[in-house]
Parts: structure tokens; C-alpha cells; sequence
């Protein structure tokens, strides 16, 4: 199955497990009006690994237990200060030129799995985001052919210690923690990049909105975030990209419930548990 495959339906790569290790399925949901909604058809391997075909094995999706839909072979790669007004309230320049950070593999986690809540911080922060998966091994990608080289979207929330992030000078202890990589658990593989850059993204929080923001609000476009990160690093299929979040970041809480919903891709939900329940911050703290 080529990553850029088109079909007349949208097309949902999710990886899940059912009793045995994890398998990679294409999702069928009612919505699209098919003859088996609900469900996940079974393919033979992984898909950014090797050609895949359906194996005739077909589950109902209340049936498994939906996973992050790739755990990168080598890395995250996400865009900062990629929304304007999210720069302006995090009292920030708006950068000239990409600003990225890496996020290492072990930070992902799938939907409905628990965020963490590092003891050393007392600050952790929501970020939903528009993921980029690459689908092929790339290295100094023009824009124009960036589409070759995506496999397909997901949602992310690049979970982020506010706290850790000031006082560190640098992002790598306050963005890497175990767990602060939530991603949805299916790659949608049949959108335009016309589609994906015009998406509602919206966080909420316990069930209230905090986030209402859209793709077409980005400084720099998935286009331009793939060459400008392929300038100087090669992307391995599987690796995700992480395009930057809207204004509207803020902190949760241990026993809190976040959700980042993208239009058209899905609503990832994770709830927040301390690390350390006698360590756990309180509002009085915050």
C-alpha cells in the first residue's frame, strides 16, 4: 500500500492489538457509508515499512484496543512558536525560520492512555497539534515534493513542563518526558495538503474548550516545516512531525481529563495521573 494511495473514501491506517501483538488495520467508520462501519480490516505488516495488502481478516473496532498509530524508529520532530498568537502569549518573537525540537519515541503514548505528571514539575501544559507522518526515507526535500513523502496526519498533544521549559534554557527535559507524546491512534492517508491547511484544531479540558484555533494560522505550512527539517536531518518513514499549536495553551492537572480534536482526523482523549500521588501539585500551588 503506497503511502500516497487515493481512494473515494477516506482512507484511516490505525494501529491496534487484540489479544496479541500489535497489527496495523484500515478503519471503516459509519460515516462513510460503506458496508462494514465500525470496523478495522487487517493488513499484513506495517505500511511505512513495506508493501502491505489486506489479509481478509476484519475486527469491530469496540472489539481492540486502539494504540498510538507508529512509535517513530527514530524520532519526533516538532515546530515551536508556529502560531503567532500563540508566540505573542507566550511573549515570544515570532521566529524567522522554523524553530524545532526533537521529542524522543519514548514520549508517545496511545489514546485513553494516562499523561504523566513528573513530580520535579508543577506546571504541565496542554498543546494540541497537527501531526505529519513521512512515509519514505527523505533528505533535503523540496517543496514542491513534499507530498511524496507523507504518509498521512494524525492528532498530537505535545505535552510540554512549562516550568521545566523557563528555567532549563533549552527543551529537551521539559518537552521529553515519558508520556508527553499522546498521538490518535489512526494516520489519515487520502487528505490534500489544501485540506490539512485549513483544519479547526480545539482542546478542552474537562470537557471546557481552551484551544479554538486552524491550521491555516501557521506561520510556516507543513510544506514548508517538511523541507525545512529535511535540510538538515534525514526523516525515516515513521517519523512524526509535530506542526505547532494554537493560542490557548495552559496547565492541567493530575485527575484531569484532556481532549484534542482535529476536523477530519479524530479526538484524542487522555486523562492526567501523578507520578507520584503524595507529590501531586494542587490548584493552591499552581
Amino acid at each position: 500500500m503506497p503511502c500516497r494511495d487515493r481512494y473515494a473514501w477516506p482512507v484511516r491506517i490505525a494501529r491496534f492489538a487484540a489479544g496479541g501483538d500489535p497489527r496495523y488495520g484500515v478503519v471503516e467508520l459509519a460515516e462513510d457509508g460503506g458496508r462494514y462501519p465500525d470496523t478495522v480490516s487487517v493488513l499484513t505488516g506495517d505500511p511505512m515499512a513495506m508493501t502491505v495488502k489486506l489479509t481478509g481478516e476484519r475486527r469491530e473496532l469496540d472489539a481492540v484496543r486502539l494504540l498510538a498509530p507508529v512509535i517513530p524508529r527514530s524520532k519526533i520532530v516538532a515546530a515551536g512558536r508556529n502560531y503567532a498568537v500563540h508566540a505573542a502569549e507566550m511573549g515570544e518573537e515570532i521566529p524567522q525560520t522554523p524553530l524545532t525540537f526533537f521529542k524522543p519515541n519514548t514520549s508517545v503514548i496511545g489514546p485513553g492512555e494516562p499523561i504523566i505528571y513528573p513530580a520535579a514539575s508543577r506546571e504541565v501544559s496542554y498543546e494540541g497539534e497537527l501531526a505529519v507522518v513521512i512515509g519514505r526515507i527523505c533528505k533535503e526535500v523540496p517543496v514542491a515534493r513534499v507530498p511524496e513523502v507523507i504518509f498521512g496526519y494524525t492528532v498530537a498533544n505535545d505535552v510540554t513542563a512549562r516550568d521545566l521549559q523557563r528555567t532549563d534554557g533549552q527543551w529537551a527535559r521539559a518537552k521529553g518526558y515519558d508520556t508527553f507524546c499522546p498521538l490518535w491512534p489512526w494516520i489519515t492517508t487520502h487528505q490534500q495538503l489544501d485540506e490539512v491547511a485549513a483544519l479547526a484544531i480545539r482542546t478542552t479540558l474537562d470537557g471546557e474548550q481552551r484551544q479554538d484555533g486552524n491550521t491555516k494560522d501557521m506561520i510556516f505550512t507543513v510544506p514548508e516545516l517538511v523541507a525545512y527539517i529535511s535540510s538538515y536531518t534525514t526523516l525515516l518513514p515513521g517519523d512524526v512531525i509535530l506542526t505547532g499549536t494554537p493560542s490557548g495553551v495552559g496547565p492541567m492537572l493530575p485527575g484531569q481529563v484532556v481532549s484534542v480534536d482535529i476536523e477530519g482526523i479524530g479526538t484524542l482523549t487522555n486523562p492526567v495521573v501523578s507520578a507520584a500521588p503524595d507529590e501531586a501539585p494542587n490548584e493552591a500551588e499552581q
